[in-house]
């Protein structure tokens, strides 16, 4: 008996599938929440977070939760979205000083705050 033909809501076996099947997310500190599970329409969405963001193998992970989900007959459409890790920080178009912190070279500040020069002691 697969997960689609268990009983409960569509959204909690979505949740229990992907706590026993895709552990690798927790593992990596990543979080996943089913934003909608419509068994009348068929669509699914998944958004994951946490360490998740800027994974450079998160499209590998969303690949692989819409693969298996859509194996599900009552499942007709699966979006997975994994947020940009630059939307927390405001996006590319951000300020370069956040809360304080200078994030110009590597957050190392300019060149006279990183290099003090001849006359520091």
């Amino acid at each position: 008996m697969s997960d689609s033909d268990a009983d409960g809501p569509l959204r909690e076996r979505v949740e229990t599938w992907l706590a026993r099947e895709m552990p690798i997310i927790q593992m990596h500190g990543g979080t996943s929440a089913v934003r909608e599970a419509d068994p009348e329409t068929g669509e699914v969405i998944i958004e994951l977070g946490g360490g998740c963001k800027g994974c450079s193998v998160s499209n590998v992970t969303t690949g692989n939760i819409e693969a298996e989900l859509l194996k599900w007959p009552e499942i007709d459409e699966v979006t997975v979205r994994v947020p940009d890790a630059r939307e927390s920080l405001g996006g590319p178009d951000q300020a370069e000083s956040i809360m304080g912190v200078d994030r110009t070279e590597g957050g190392r500040g300019d060149w006279g705050s990183s290099n003090p020069g001849k006359d520091h002691l």
